[in-house]
């Protein structure tokens, strides 16, 4: 029979008291015995097990440690890690803390009162740290497989995009730079995703220097050549804004295959084409005449620059106001559609891209790249999308008739992972006890029998 904690035993600990309740007396004391601030961590760990990700990240890093020695299995560390993450604990120290936590011990498969607890702080810093070079990509080809394996099937298509984000760091770290667009040192990391369907594909660390043209066209050749290795027949459309409509981009992507939407920066000679100009003087015109605050509409061309070896479609997006007059252009590899579709259809869509990394950055603290080591910087990255990746899973689990269908992450770990629950050992089983009055004990218990692995 497991030991009851000193806690459990002691009717002697230190008590404290509020204010008196209807004539009684309230009294406290932390003598509750195993409870837990992060009962939804259970959901977490299912949706791990459900997708295999830390066994898949594991196998990508040597562990040179005596097997007979081993305390806390790689793929272990890195479970606490990302868990952790996913609850909003977003450092390595905070691992201490969670070291005997009863929910923390039993997501990772240990008893709650016996055997030890999770890694420490240091142990999960120096494998923060362990990765090499080579093993990083590893891990990267690992995350874009994480990715295709999570569809059934091979989709006929898929729009992935493409953005940097601005990392601001306040030390010496590699790779770090002052970038003058943000004012900031910073790191620029590439954050890759299917917008459509909120799934993280790729991040990328890099310095905080702008991408140039053929840096982009390398990473989007690595990329497409990772994903077509897993989808060989899927029709891949990559888009972007400004930074990556650039001529080695689009020639490499015409080159293999790939479609574009790109925004593109306005110049003398788009604004001088005589197609746009006839549309931009008849929108001026009778938003005036009609008294309209705003009036838009659009128009396409040809256009070739002079480091363009070919002329490309070109939609523009004209928008004429009080304030005066605005005009958005995007790039194409697509013929079909008008330039409304391409611009309000399409490229427009990639704002919800922009919302996803505020997920990654805001909410799951990946902008934490506190590391000295750039490795181990990208390496942090790496687990900050595996927990995108485990959140962005229960999401899907959550019925769509309920408020939390549509809930960003915060609200998902406010409301299903910050649950107290009491943890119960008895000779032959472990009971979890949840709050009575939980308000999302349905969705909850929804979440992890959808979850739940089938029986072998």
């Amino acid at each position: 029979m497991p030991q009851a904690t000193p806690a459990e035993g002691n009717d002697s600990a230190s008590r404290f008291g509020f204010p008196a309740v209807g004539r009684k007396k309230v009294t406290a004391a932390f003598d509750g015995g195993r409870l837990t601030s992060d009962g939804g961590v259970l959901l977490v760990a299912q949706a791990e097990r459900a997708m295999g990700i830390c066994a898949r990240l594991a196998a990508c890093i040597a562990d040179p440690r005596d097997p007979s020695r081993v305390i806390h299995a790689l793929d272990d560390i890195l479970r606490a890690r990302i868990f952790a993450i996913a609850c909003g604990y977003e450092d390595a120290d905070d691992l201490d803390a969670l070291r005997d936590d009863p929910g923390f011990r039993l997501a990772l498969g240990k008893l709650p009162g016996s055997g030890a607890g999770l890694a420490s702080q240091p142990t999960m810093s120096r494998w923060e740290n362990a990765p090499t070079t080579r093993e990083l990509a590893k891990l990267m080809r690992a995350m874009i497989a994480i990715y295709c394996a999570s569809y059934p099937a091979e989709p006929g298509a898929v729009t992935l995009d493409i953005d940097d984000t601005c990392d601001v760091v306040h030390g010496t770290q590699q790779l770090s730079f002052w970038n003058g667009h943000y004012g900031e040192r910073c790191f620029l990391p590439i954050h890759v995703y299917d917008t459509a369907t909120g799934r993280p594909v790729a991040m990328l660390l890099r310095t905080g220097m702008t991408p140039s043209g053929a840096e982009a066209a390398g990473h989007i050749r690595r990329l497409v050549r990772h994903i077509r290795s897993h989808w060989p027949t899927t029709r891949i459309t990559i888009r972007g804004d400004g930074h990556y409509g650039r001529p080695e981009v689009m020639a490499w992507c015409e080159a293999n295959g790939v479609d574009y939407v790109l925004g593109l920066p306005t110049n003398a000679v788009l604004r001088a084409d005589p197609e746009i100009v006839k549309v931009a003087d008849a929108c001026a015109t009778k938003r005036a005449i009609k008294q309209y605050p705003v009036l838009r509409n659009y128009a396409q061309t040809r256009y070739g620059a002079k480091s363009w070896k070919c002329q490309r479609r070109i939609a523009a997006r004209i928008e004429a106001s009080t304030l005066g007059m605005d005009i958005r252009y995007v790039v194409t590899s697509l013929e079909a559609g008008s330039a409304e579709h391409i611009y309000d259809t399409l490229y427009c869509a990639r704002g919800r891209a922009e919302n996803l990394i505020k997920l990654h950055k805001s909410q799951l603290a990946s902008d934490r790249t506190s590391c000295r080591s750039a490795n181990a910087n990208q390496m942090r990255l790496i687990l900050h999308t595996a927990a995108f990746w485990l959140m962005w899973r229960i999401q899907q689990e959550i019925p769509k008739t309920t408020a939390l269908a549509t809930a960003e992450f915060a609200t998902l770990r406010l409301r299903l992972l910050k649950v107290a629950a009491r943890v119960i050992e008895s000779a032959t089983r472990i009971r979890i006890a949840f709050a009575s009055a939980c308000p999302d004990a349905a969705a909850f218990q929804t979440i992890a029998t959808a979850l739940r692995p089938a029986p072998t």
